[in-house]
């Protein structure tokens, strides 16, 4: 693997509800000590860390009609889990929908950072992390995927969803070793 070209990671909805609360995701805490390494690797090499949360309106957000209230901004379920430890120089970008880009600052944020390539990490490959990365795609970004960082409810949706990703935006999947050597 090449270096990555200025790199950021993006950290999607890995907060308490998918993990432990409301849309609990029992393979979201295989994936939490392997995302900690990788978000300090990548904060001791001047990586941005940027967290793409959901922080839904509660009787108003089209996805709680589909999944059930969860992530409602300003409660404990829309917090990152406490095990990625978010830190004063992160950033933290609010989301209503599936894509961390849709309706957000994120596309400023990463040009105002000189980001040219986004690795995607989180929740889940074959939805938020998908469609995130689509945006990332058609905005111009280049997509890649820590595969030990990423996962979904269930294998074939991650399998799914890598596959997709691999197809139609090109992103190869790494692991944190050859993530943190390409810093």
């Amino acid at each position: 693997m090449e270096k990555l070209v200025k790199p950021a990671i993006l950290v999607v909805d890995m907060l308490n509800d998918f993990v432990t609360g409301a849309l609990t995701c029992e393979r979201a805490k295989a994936i939490v000590p392997a995302t900690a390494k990788l978000l300090d690797a990548a904060r001791a090499a001047g990586v941005p860390v940027i967290f793409c949360n959901d922080a839904h309106i509660k009787g108003i957000d089209r996805e709680l009609a589909l999944w059930g209230d969860h992530a409602i901004a300003g409660t404990k379920g829309a917090e990152v889990i406490p095990e990625l430890k978010v830190c004063e120089k992160d950033y933290v970008v609010p989301k209503r929908r599936y894509s961390g880009f849709f309706q957000t600052d994120l596309d400023i944020l990463l040009r105002e950072l000189g980001v040219k390539t986004v690795v995607m990490t989180g929740l889940h490959a074959h939805m938020c992390v998908r469609h995130t990365s689509a945006d990332a795609y058609c905005l111009g970004y280049d997509v890649v995927v820590a595969k030990e960082a990423t996962d979904s409810f269930t294998e074939e949706d991650y399998k799914a969803g890598l596959a997709y990703l691999k197809t139609c935006y090109g992103a190869d999947a790494y692991s944190n070793e050859e993530l943190i050597a390409a810093f």
